[in-house]
């Protein structure tokens, strides 16, 4: 039986990969074989995630792009195309968060968390679906939230919870509109997982004690944790599905 999961010969883009979750998506992909297209607002950290990528024999393409701005998208993607001739896997991964009500937070703080986490998309999906079309092949995965379902008593992230479940609305109007097309859109709805953003602003004591009483799991997650849903919806083994939301949460929202 072929293997599922086998990513030999796709060409991948990963948004938000110098470090985190976005890194460890792009270092999975390329151990099921995929090529690997890096884009990040700070080129000069995509250096790390590619040299290990392309220590295990894939080749990488490293792009600083503010996804945004939707000429610094448009020529990213025309670069990838012209390098490798397709684009098969987008991940939208690039997010910010902000803490604050909506009493509280400022308006260029609501503008730059819901244009980081849902713009983006936006315009990176718009200008990848084209090649894809040709193609008629492509999977996108959308990075999504608990939080884009559920809100939060104790630490209010309004902003971010509007950017979030606006993701998981756009994830099933895209997967119903582009499954003609041989386009499957889904999202991957993690819980709090340690990375450079989370860790400055959550990983304090009293923070994750109250998250690991409330979590089924009693811990957060580890970014790597995150690849298995990530494979799944990138490979031949989604095949049927899409508009989907898979959380990876620990039993968070089962409870």
């Amino acid at each position: 039986m072929n293997n599922l999961f086998d990513l030999s010969g796709r060409v991948a883009v990963v948004t938000g990969a110098a470090g985190g979750i976005g890194a460890e998506l792009a270092k999975a992909f390329a151990a099921q074989g995929a090529d690997v297209a890096l884009l990040d607002l700070r080129p000069d950290k995509l250096a790390e995630p590619a040299r290990e990528i392309e220590a295990a024999g894939r080749q990488t393409l490293s792009l600083g792009c503010d996804v945004i701005r939707e000429d610094e998208i448009e020529a990213a993607v025309q670069a990838i195309v012209q390098h490798w001739g397709k684009i098969d896997i987008l991940v939208n991964n690039a997010g910010v968060a902000s803490a604050g009500s909506v009493e509280e937070l400022e308006e260029h703080e609501w503008d730059r968390v819901i244009d980081t986490n849902l713009k983006s998309i936006f315009l990176m999906s718009k200008h990848v679906i084209k090649p894809m079309k040709d193609r008629k092949y492509g999977r996108i995965i959308n990075m999504a939230s608990i939080c884009g379902m559920i809100g939060s008593k104790s630490f209010p992230l309004h902003a971010y919870n509007a950017s979030k479940g606006a993701v998981l609305s756009m994830t099933r109007g895209m997967g119903a509109s582009l499954a003609p097309y041989g386009i499957t859109v889904n999202a991957i709805g993690p819980s709090l997982f340690r990375t450079e953003m989370t860790e400055r602003a959550l990983y304090q004591d009293s923070f994750l004690q109250l998250y690991n009483a409330q979590c089924p799991l009693g811990r957060p997650g580890n970014p790597e944790e995150l690849n298995g849903a990530a494979i799944y919806f990138a490979s031949d083994a989604s095949s049927y599905t899409t508009g989907q939301t898979l959380y990876v949460d620990g039993g968070w929202t089962s409870v």
